[in-house]
């Protein structure tokens, strides 16, 4: 066969391809695909499907099919979707720093920090959420239990996280924070940056399936959901915001991405800011 023979198979993703992949995705994470991620899904496929030296988009759901638990990491993996940045959405973190730290520092007798970053990607919104933390706690972090766990779905993304080093870009964080936070690197690494350890330490990477059970117990004073809830359908959003409720602290914080709403849920709590919402402390 001749590759450009080959590279029409290839190209080949049938409606019933396409309808299976969707329901494998959706079964398997909760993440709702529909016609409007054909093409992105398409890119990523065809990385997949080359990357195994198949003959067609056929003969890997063949495998998914045949093999599916040996092969989901590796195909959620691949599909997914990992744009971030260092103090994305900058307003969360400036809420933290200038209300929240200083309401927590106040009004927490058991001197206990507990935050939950449930989509961390490659790390640059924990990291970010720990470094606010150092910054507004100042020295009095000393005296103080605090701790942020870190999630995801996806290993490799999470593997990315926990090395903590990163492309050094001009605009890769606020200059405020840049000194003390971040280790440049030198001769042959002098393009790249890395977490320093006082940052790292607050951090707890776990691999984690939103629509599985859930280890930890909690509660947490804050819980950043960002850009995760838009790839769920609504019954699915609703169970989600429901476990999250549950773990919060009375009073704690549920913080969603710009684009995202709570929707009915939005019932069970006060808006205090741009997606910024407030259990209440009683009932």
């Amino acid at each position: 066969m001749t590759v450009v023979a080959a590279q029409q198979r290839e190209e080949q993703l049938t409606d019933k391809d396409f309808a299976f992949i969707c329901q494998f995705v959706y079964q398997r994470s909760g993440i709702v695909l529909n016609e409007s991620k054909k093409e992105m899904l398409y890119r990523r496929l065809t990385r997949v499907v080359r990357d195994r030296k198949l003959k067609s988009f056929a003969e890997y759901c063949q495998i998914l099919k045949t093999n599916p638990e040996a092969e989901q990491d590796y195909f959620i993996n691949a599909i997914t979707t990992n744009l971030t940045s260092f103090f994305r959405e900058n307003h969360h973190f400036e809420y933290l720093r200038d209300h929240e730290f200083p309401r927590l520092l106040n009004n927490n007798k058991d001197r206990r920090i507990r935050i939950w970053s449930s989509a961390c990607s490659t790390g640059e919104e924990p990291y970010s959420i720990a470094i606010t933390t150092l910054k507004a706690m100042s020295t009095r972090i000393r005296n103080w239990d605090v701790k942020i766990l870190a999630t995801d779905i996806d290993s490799n993304v999470l593997a990315t996280a926990k090395a903590g080093i990163y492309k050094d870009k001009p605009d890769l964080v606020p200059e405020v924070y840049k000194r003390g936070y971040f280790q440049k690197g030198r001769d042959g690494n002098a393009n790249k940056v890395r977490i320093q350890p006082q940052v790292q330490e607050l951090i707890t990477f776990k691999q984690l399936n939103l629509l599985h059970s859930w280890p930890m117990k909690g509660p947490f004073d804050v819980i950043f959901c960002r850009n995760v809830i838009i790839y769920f359908d609504k019954p699915t959003q609703e169970e989600l915001f429901s476990r999250y409720y549950q773990l919060l602290k009375p009073g704690g914080l549920l913080i969603l991405g710009h684009s995202e709403s709570l929707g009915s849920y939005q019932q069970y709590f006060e808006t205090i800011g741009r997606t910024i919402f407030r259990k209440p402390e009683h009932g």
